[in-house]
């Protein structure tokens, strides 16, 4: 049902009968007891095995379960702990972009460097396409590496941009979006929030009209057309004397939501599957993605707030 984000195109996060073309299925997953304990279990129920036999067998099912290490297979925690390690490196390439973007400001030149995050920006996206495409047949976490690096590059130089013009404007957009995956989080935790098939169609035609709208907006930037003047194009015209731009804004917030309670969803699919350890790369990628444009969304809707003001 992944629809959303490419990252979990792969079967590994969709069809519900890949646990049988993965090594081991669900047994290497420690979802199911192993044949051989399964049958002593019996026989010891039908034959009597002795009382040595049986507390055996108990202490094999008391015991905890295996993880990701001892399984190879893809599991929660792993996926959360390759995350953060993810945005740790993203963290330290945007304190490089951040610094590189401001470096060569002065009296003289007080213009930001946008070199950092139009690097960071197209080595992300082509990064992020081979990742997709090559993740179907193997996983490389050097790629996935590289992507958050990259993408660090570009969080790291557009924002210090931003900040340059609307001080305090990161702070504002960095609570914000703790504030929306913190809150989506735990409202698909708690079970109040799940995908369905409508809404995830619905949410499909919103993210294709979104797509068309913008690459109608750059069209039109570029040719300079009037319609289309403002720092944002379209989005810096008003409707009822509210910015286009923040009408939209929050509507690809809440879309941006939608898509991490999909990606979560399909974490906990792969999961079930059976997915080798791998693919828990795969599922921290495609989170990265999410948030880095849940982000990006927050900042330009705050910037288009402060430019009216």
């Amino acid at each position: 049902m992944a629809l959303n984000n490419p990252a979990f195109s792969n079967p590994a996060f969709q069809d519900p009968k890949a646990v049988q073309t993965y090594p081991g299925g669900r047994q290497a997953a420690g979802l199911t007891p192993p044949p051989a304990a399964q049958a002593q279990y019996g026989a010891a129920q039908h034959a009597g095995t002795d009382a040595a036999t049986q507390a055996h067998l108990e202490g094999m099912y008391a015991a905890p379960s295996a993880g990701a290490v001892e399984t190879d297979r893809m599991t929660v925690e792993d996926t959360v702990w390759k995350t953060v390690g993810l945005f740790a490196i993203l963290l330290v390439t945007a304190a490089v972009g951040w610094v590189w973007t401001m470096a060569g400001v002065t009296a003289a030149n007080p213009n930001p460097s946008i070199l950092p995050w139009i690097i960071g920006g197209l080595g992300g996206f082509v990064l992020s396409l081979v990742v997709i495409f090559t993740s179907r047949k193997k996983v490389r976490p050097a790629l996935i590496f590289a992507y958050a690096a990259f993408e660090g590059l570009f969080v790291g130089g557009i924002s210090a941009f931003f900040e340059f013009i609307w001080p305090g404007i990161v702070v504002q957009a960095t609570l914000a979006t703790f504030a929306v995956v913190g809150v989506t989080l735990a409202l698909f935790a708690s079970g109040k929030v799940r995908a369905s098939k409508k809404a995830t169609k619905v949410f499909m035609i919103a993210m294709l009209g979104y797509l068309v709208f913008s690459l109608i907006n750059v069209g039109l930037m570029l040719f300079n057309v009037p319609l289309a003047g403002g720092a944002f194009g379209l989005l810096s015209q008003e409707v009822f004397g509210i910015p286009l731009g923040l009408i939209i804004g929050v509507l690809v917030v809440i879309m941006a939501a939608y898509s991490l309670v999909l990606d979560f969803d399909q974490i906990q699919q792969g999961v079930r599957n059976g997915a080798p350890r791998p693919y828990a790369w795969v599922g921290a990628f495609g989170i990265m993605v999410t948030v880095v444009w849940l982000y990006i969304e927050i900042l330009r809707i705050l910037a288009i707030l402060r430019g009216s003001e």
